[in-house]
C-alpha cells in the first residue's frame, strides 16, 4: 500500500513538473488570477483615465521655441573682414564651443531678463489655478534700477483703458509710461504691445517683483544650446508654458549676444586707435616745439641761408636719422608689451599694439595672447575657477607671456646693436660736418630731428585711418539661419504618453491589489500553492456553496458540489481503496477545514452505491457529526472504549439513508487520547471491518491533538482535508515535516470550501479556470462548511 502511494505521488510530482515546463499551466493560473477581478480592472482604468484627464485639464502645457544662427568663425571660412583684420592687427578667432558657453552663460540670460522686465512675471488669478498674463495683461512692469529691486508677492492690479491709469491694491493710481514710486519702488507701467482690446478678462490680475539673477537662473535652466560636431551652426531651444515668451527670449538672447560680440571688438580697436592718438599728440608736440625752435635760432643766429656742403650733410645723415626714430619707436612699443605682461592690474583681453615692430613672430603670439585672454574670461563665466578647461587656458596664457617676454629681450638685444651701429656712423658724419660753420651745423641737426619726427608723425597718421576704417567695418560674429519660432502644439505634457501612463497605473494597480490581497493573507488560495508546498497528491476538490444542509448529496442530485463527491468517491481507488482495504480516516491541520462535513458526506455518496457503509465520529474532542445528520444518540464510541457498551449497541441505523449506519462520539471523556490508546478502538475498527464494506472514519485534527497518529495505523489510507482562504499556509508547508516524524498511512489531500473568485463569482481557486455548469443544479441556498 505505502509503496503505491508513494508511486502515485511520483507520478503527481511528475505530472506537474511537466506542466512546469510546458508552462502553459502558468499562463492558466496568470488567467484565473486576475481575469474574475475584471470589473475591478475596468473600475481603475475609469478612474485612472479620469485622473490623466483632469491633470491634462489643469496642468500648464509647456510649448518650445527653436532658432538657429552661423557662428562666424576661422574654421568655416566666414570671415569677412580677414584681411582687415591682418592689416589693422586686430584678430578674431571665434570658437564655436566657447561660443555656445557664451550663449548659454548666465550673465546673458540676465541681460535678457532685464530687456523683457521677466523680473516682473504677471499672472491671471483663476479659480482652481493661477495662469500666466505675458500677452494677456494690458501692461507690462518694468524697474528703474532692477539691481536693488525689493521682492513681492501676488500684487493686485487693475487696468482703466478710460483713464489709461493702473490701480494698485484697489487704492493708487499711477500713469503709464513714465516712472513713479511706489510702496514696491520706482516702476513704470508700459502698454503690452501683445495686448488685444477686445480680450478683457474677469480674472483678478496680479504681478510679483523678484530678484533677476533668481529669475535669469530659472529661465537658463530651460535653454538648451548645441551644435553639430565640426559645425558653425548652433541651434537654440527654449521650452516655456507661454509660446510667445519662449520666441522672444530667443530673438533676445541672439541680439544681445550680436551686441556683445561686437563691442567686445570695438573695445579692442578703440583701444587702438587711443594708443594712436597718444603718440600722435606728443609728436605733434615734438614738432611743434622743433619749428620754433628754427625760428628762433635762425632770426637769433642769422642763418637764413643753407650751403650746399649742409645739404649733401644732410641727406647722407637723413636714412641713419630716421632708423634711428624708428629703433626708438620699438624699443617704446617693446617697453609697453614689457610692462603689460609684468603688471597684474591690466584688464585682461586689453594687450598693447605692437605698432611699429617689424618682427612677426611677436606680431602673432601678442594676437594669440589676445584671443587667449578674451577666451579665458568667457569661459570664467560659465565655470568654476577649478575647472580643468580654465586651469589649461590660464597655463596657456602664461606660456605666451613667457614666449613674449624672450622674444621681447630679442628684439632689445637687436635694436641696441642696430642702434651702436647708427652711433659709429653717427661719429663719421661728426667729424664732417667739423667742416662745416657752425651757424650752419647747428641748423642741419635741428632740421635733422624735425624730419625724423615727422616721418614717425606721418607712419602713425597712417595707422590711424586705417584703425578708425575697421571700427566703422567691423562686421557681425553671427547670422541667423532660422529666425525663433514656437511650435503650435506643446511638448508637454503629451495627451498620449499620459493616457498611456495611466492604463499602465490603472493596470499596475489592479495587480497590486490583486496580488496583495492573495499574497499577504497568509491562507491557501490555489491548487498549485498545495502542491508547492507539500509532496502528498490532491486527490479531490470540493467547492464551497452556501447551504442550510450540511448533506450535499443526495439520492437524484444533480448539483455541483454532489457531482463533486462522486468524483472524489471514485478517486479512493487511487489510494488502494478496495472489497479488500475498506478503512478510510479523515483529518485535518486545524478546527473548521471541514472534515466532519468530508467525511459524512463521502459516507453517504459511497452508501447510494449500495455499499454497507458506517460512519464513526471519533472526534472525541468537539464531535460534529451528530449534528449534520440531525441525530443524537447517548451512547458511542466512548462508552465502548470505556467497555459500558458492545459493538452492537452503539452502531445505529440511519433511517433516511438505506445503507448507511452511524457511531457518535457518546459523551465527551475527561482523556480522550488516553481512552483511544488503550487497544480497544483496535478491536472496534476490526469488528466494523468484517461486517462493513466502508468504514469511514472522523477524527481531530492532527496539529492540534495525536488522535490521528494513532488511528491512522489501523487505517487503509487518510484523507488530510486542507480548506480554501481557511488553512495557514504555514500549517500545509509542516506536513511533510510532521509526516517524517510521525508518519501517517497512506495520505492524501482533499481540497475543500473551493470559493469562487472574482467580482461576479463566476471561477473558482484552483490555481486555474475550472467551471461546471449543470441544467439539474439546485437552486437551494446552501452553505457548505
Amino acid at each position: 500500500m505505502n509503496q503505491k502511494i508513494k508511486t502515485l505521488q511520483m507520478e503527481n510530482n511528475r505530472k506537474y513538473g511537466e506542466r512546469e515546463e510546458q508552462g502553459s499551466n502558468f499562463g492558466q493560473q496568470i488567467i484565473s488570477k486576475f481575469v474574475p477581478y475584471w470589473p475591478l480592472l475596468l473600475l481603475m482604468i475609469l478612474l485612472c483615465m479620469v485622473g490623466a484627464y483632469l491633470y491634462l485639464r489643469y496642468a500648464t502645457p509647456v510649448y518650445e521655441a527653436a532658432a538657429t544662427i552661423l557662428i562666424k568663425s576661422d574654421k568655416t571660412g566666414t570671415n569677412d573682414n580677414e584681411a582687415l583684420q591682418t592689416m589693422t592687427l586686430i584678430q578674431s578667432n571665434k570658437d564655436v564651443d566657447n561660443e555656445i558657453e557664451v550663449l548659454s552663460s548666465r550673465s546673458l540670460m540676465e541681460t535678457v531678463v532685464k530687456k523683457l522686465c521677466l523680473y516682473a512675471p504677471l499672472y491671471q488669478k483663476g479659480q482652481i489655478k493661477t495662469g500666466d498674463a505675458y500677452v494677456t495683461s494690458p501692461i507690462v512692469i518694468e524697474a528703474q534700477n532692477p539691481d536693488s529691486i525689493s521682492e513681492v508677492e501676488n500684487v493686485n492690479f487693475e487696468y482703466d483703458r478710460n483713464t489709461q491709469n493702473v490701480i494698485l491694491d484697489n487704492k493708487d493710481r499711477y500713469p503709464l509710461n513714465q516712472f513713479v514710486s511706489t510702496a514696491y519702488g520706482v516702476l513704470r507701467f508700459i502698454p503690452n504691445k501683445y495686448y488685444r482690446p477686445g480680450a478683457e478678462s474677469s480674472k483678478q490680475m496680479a504681478f510679483s517683483l523678484e530678484d533677476y539673477r533668481n529669475v535669469a537662473v530659472a529661465y537658463s535652466r530651460n535653454l538648451k544650446v548645441g551644435s553639430a560636431k565640426a559645425s558653425a551652426l548652433v541651434d537654440l531651444t527654449y521650452r516655456d508654458a507661454v509660446p510667445q515668451r519662449a520666441v522672444d527670449v530667443l530673438k533676445t538672447l541672439t541680439k544681445e549676444y550680436e551686441a556683445k560680440s561686437l563691442e567686445e571688438k570695438n573695445i579692442t580697436a578703440r583701444k587702438t586707435l587711443a594708443y594712436i592718438n597718444e603718440r600722435l599728440d606728443l609728436l605733434r608736440n615734438d614738432l611743434d616745439s622743433i619749428d620754433r625752435k628754427v625760428q628762433h635760432y635762425k632770426t637769433g643766429a642769422n642763418a637764413v641761408n643753407i650751403g650746399e656742403q649742409a645739404g649733401i650733410y644732410l641727406n647722407a645723415v637723413a636714412a641713419s636719422d630716421q632708423k634711428r626714430g624708428e629703433y626708438k619707436n620699438q624699443i617704446a612699443v617693446l617697453d609697453e608689451v614689457e610692462n603689460y605682461m609684468s603688471s597684474k592690474s591690466n584688464e585682461p583681453g586689453i594687450v598693447p599694439s605692437t605698432l611699429g615692430v617689424n618682427d612677426p613672430t611677436l606680431s602673432a603670439l601678442v594676437s594669440k595672447l589676445n584671443t587667449s585672454e578674451m577666451e579665458y574670461e568667457k569661459q570664467k563665466k560659465t565655470v568654476g575657477e577649478r575647472n580643468p578647461i580654465l586651469l589649461s587656458k590660464a597655463e596657456e596664457i602664461n606660456k605666451l607671456k613667457e614666449s613674449i617676454g624672450e622674444n621681447i629681450k630679442s628684439q632689445k638685444a637687436s635694436i641696441a646693436a642696430s642702434t651702436k651701429t647708427l652711433d659709429a656712423q653717427a661719429g663719421s658724419y661728426s667729424s664732417l660736418l667739423s667742416t662745416v660753420p657752425t651757424k650752419e651745423k647747428d641748423l642741419m641737426q635741428i632740421s635733422r630731428e624735425r624730419q625724423t619726427k615727422g616721418d614717425q608723425f606721418n607712419f602713425l597718421l597712417q595707422k590711424k585711418q586705417e584703425a578708425e576704417l575697421t571700427i566703422t567695418t567691423i562686421a557681425a560674429t553671427s547670422k541667423p539661419v532660422d529666425e525663433a519660432l514656437a511650435a503650435k502644439d506643446p511638448v508637454s505634457p503629451k495627451k498620449k504618453m499620459i493616457y498611456m501612463m495611466a492604463f499602465v497605473a490603472a493596470c499596475g494597480l489592479f495587480g497590486g491589489i490583486i496580488i496583495v490581497k492573495d499574497t499577504f493573507t497568509g491562507k491557501v488560495k490555489y491548487r498549485n500553492e498545495i502542491e508547492k508546498m507539500t509532496a502528498l497528491p490532491i486527490i479531490g476538490e470540493i467547492a464551497y456553496e452556501k447551504t442550510t444542509n450540511p448533506i450535499v448529496i443526495e439520492k437524484g442530485t444533480r448539483s455541483f458540489v454532489a457531482e463533486e463527491f462522486r468524483k472524489l468517491r471514485i478517486s479512493l481507488s487511487f489510494l488502494g481503496i478496495d472489497s479488500n482495504h475498506r478503512k478510510l480516516l479523515l483529518t485535518s491541520s486545524i478546527s473548521g477545514e471541514g472534515k466532519s462535513f468530508i467525511a459524512t458526506n463521502l459516507a453517504v455518496s459511497l452508501s447510494l452505491t449500495g455499499k454497507k457503509v458506517v460512519l464513526v465520529d471519533l472526534d472525541l474532542n468537539n464531535p460534529s457529526v451528530s449534528k449534520m445528520l440531525n441525530v443524537h444518540y447517548e451512547d458511542g464510541a466512548t462508552e465502548y472504549l470505556s467497555g459500558e457498551k458492545t459493538e452492537e449497541e452503539i452502531i445505529n441505523k440511519l433511517e433516511a439513508y438505506e445503507n448507511l449506519y452511524f457511531i457518535s462520539a457518546g459523551s465527551l471523556p475527561e482523556n480522550p487520547t488516553e481512552l483511544l490508546a488503550n487497544g480497544k478502538v483496535e478491536s472496534l475498527i476490526n469488528y466494523l471491518d468484517k461486517h462493513f464494506d466502508m468504514v469511514v472514519i472522523d477524527t481531530s485534527p492532527a496539529v492540534l491533538v495525536t488522535d490521528a497518529f494513532i488511528l491512522s495505523g489501523l487505517c487503509d489510507a487518510t484523507l488530510y482535508v486542507v480548506r480554501h482562504d481557511y488553512t495557514p499556509k504555514m500549517l500545509v508547508r509542516r506536513i511533510d515535516e510532521s509526516l517524517e516524524i510521525n508518519p501517517i498511512n497512506n495520505p492524501a489531500i482533499v481540497f475543500n470550501g473551493v470559493k469562487t473568485r472574482g467580482v461576479f463569482k463566476n471561477n473558482y481557486g484552483y490555481g486555474y479556470d475550472y467551471v461546471y455548469g449543470n441544467k439539474d443544479r439546485g437552486n437551494k441556498t446552501r452553505k457548505a462548511s
